[in-house]
């Protein structure tokens, strides 16, 4: 760290980034001095950049500068903007790897019938379709109220409810996404079990689940074939009685860390989180990848302007191929709907001082860490093999870890530079803070303070160590802050894709 309390992120880059308040005046790398007042997480330049030229940082192109920019001047909206441009990738630096004792370690978990392995008990009770949120709501409630004191051993039961299933075509990919997303949920080893609540006429029926295994007999019923809301209320606390007593008495038991499956989230980011949380996530993944685990990276619309940097990483040519499938479609949607991917740096984005999506997307592939990239899914598929892996989502947070969690996420880490509050049931979501004063302000929602990098308390590598301990010690049942408060009833949130009819 140099007087100036600004970052160089690489010897390529043209811009700096300040770590606290850079006075003017103030020395810059290669040695400028700053010209104006440049916040936290803004940019400032370090040499001259002419109109027109790559604005580079992270050693790749963030879009390209409307005049010229001398040294020591602010970067951001008022004299850059998004263009489509990429740079040759530079080779990434040498991934954290795990020790044999990280290989041999266990995680006290839930195994379940079909073999995979949970981090949470829940039982949950999943709507078919918004007709039905209600009465899985009120099921929940008294459940949680009557049933859940005798039984210690679960950690609550939880209603899955959404705005779809009716109104929308019974085919196509809104339809298949909803019914992946649901059997997904439905099948999540943190469910020790589930019932499923339909209404009865809707487009989404529950007998499509039950041919699929996902419910059968007496676990799914609909609110018109029980005779209403209250006698729905009543038939499901019968059952869940039942089901009470099948999952309450289950224990923990040790469990290869192989077997942990985390969903990688970022949001509200800012211009600390792709040089302290990001990457200090992206070392504990390594450590994972390296013991067997599986990392999620997610969020097609935030590794725009990357995906070139994870496609040099991917195992075999159809991966990146498959990667860049994905990308070229988000291009077109986005197109066909009068929009730019650039949009999605939001207001809280840009005040952190982030300008373009390509900048954003930089810093957020930094979650992946530097191992190879070993697969591609769809949204809310099934994940399988080892390592990480990239699952196509948007990027709106709630929608994203959604997908994730059908997917198979049996732990989630959300970073945030700005104070995005989040939980995810059934899985457990770990908060990661880009910076002290966030960490400060929201210790109640912040698990860790990612910016004692930035403060040179810790390194990279040493802060993902300890994310990676923590995430064995979540998955163990170490409750995070999100889960004490109470959050994740209302973030399952399907992707909704096709017409509203």
């Amino acid at each position: 760290m140099n007087p100036a309390n600004s970052i160089l992120l690489s010897p390529a880059d043209n811009v700096a980034v300040a770590n606290g308040r850079v006075e003017p005046g103030n020395p810059l790398p290669g040695g400028a001095t700053a010209r104006e007042v440049i916040e936290t997480g803004h940019k400032v330049a370090i040499r001259h950049i002419a109109a027109g030229a790559s604005v580079v940082k992270y050693a790749q192109a963030i879009g390209r500068a409307t005049r010229d920019i001398e040294p020591g001047e602010h970067v951001h909206s008022h004299n850059l903007v998004f263009e489509s441009g990429r740079l040759p990738v530079v080779p990434p630096s040498e991934a954290v790897h795990a020790t044999d004792a990280d290989r041999a370690r266990t995680f006290m978990g839930y195994r379940r019938a079909d073999g995979r392995a949970g981090t949470r008990n829940y039982i949950g009770i999943v709507a078919s379709v918004n007709c039905s949120t209600t009465v899985c709501r009120s099921i929940a409630e008294r459940a949680n109220h009557e049933l859940l004191p005798k039984y210690p051993g679960i950690d609550g039961f939880v209603p899955i409810v959404h705005s779809q299933g009716c109104g929308m075509s019974g085919t196509g990919d809104g339809m298949m996404a909803l019914h992946r997303t649901l059997a997904g949920y439905a099948r999540h080893p943190n469910f020790g079990g589930v019932l499923m609540v339909g209404l009865g006429c809707e487009v989404n029926q529950l007998t499509l689940y039950g041919q699929k295994g996902v419910a059968a007999g007496k676990r799914h019923f609909n609110i018109q074939d029980a005779g209403g809301s209250r006698k729905s209320v009543e038939k499901a606390m019968g059952v869940l009685a039942e089901i009470a007593e099948e999952v309450g008495s289950l224990k923990r038991e040790p469990i290869p860390v192989s077997e942990i499956v985390v969903g990688l989230q970022c949001g509200g980011s800012d211009g600390m989180s792709g040089i302290t949380a990001n990457p200090a996530l992206g070392a504990a993944v390594d450590i994972l990848a390296d013991a067997g685990g599986i990392g999620i990276l997610s969020e097609t619309t935030e590794i725009y302007g990357a995906e070139h940097l994870l496609a040099y990483r991917a195992a075999t040519p159809e991966i990146a191929q498959k990667l860049d499938g994905f990308v070229k479609w988000w291009e077109n949607h986005t197109a066909m709907h009068g929009a730019s991917i650039d949009n999605n740096p939001s207001p809280g984005n840009k005040r952190g001082g982030l300008t373009t999506i390509l900048e954003k997307s930089l810093g957020a592939v930094a979650k992946g860490g530097q191992t190879p990239l070993n697969g591609v899914f769809g949204y809310a598929e099934k994940v399988t093999g080892h390592g990480l892996v990239f699952m196509d989502t948007p990027g709106y947070d709630p929608v994203s870890a959604t997908g994730q969690v059908a997917g198979g996420a049996n732990v989630i880490v959300f970073t945030t530079g700005r104070g995005s509050c989040f939980g995810c049931r059934p899985t457990p979501s770990i908060k990661v803070a880009s910076n002290s004063a966030l960490y400060r302000s929201m210790e109640e929602d912040m698990d860790v303070d990612a910016g004692v990098i930035a403060s040179g308390e810790k390194t990279i590598p040493q802060l993902g160590r300890e994310l990676f301990d923590l995430i064995v010690e979540t998955a163990s049942g170490r409750k995070t802050k999100s889960e004490d408060f109470g959050y994740g009833d209302n973030e399952f949130v399907p992707w909704h894709l096709g017409a509203t009819l």
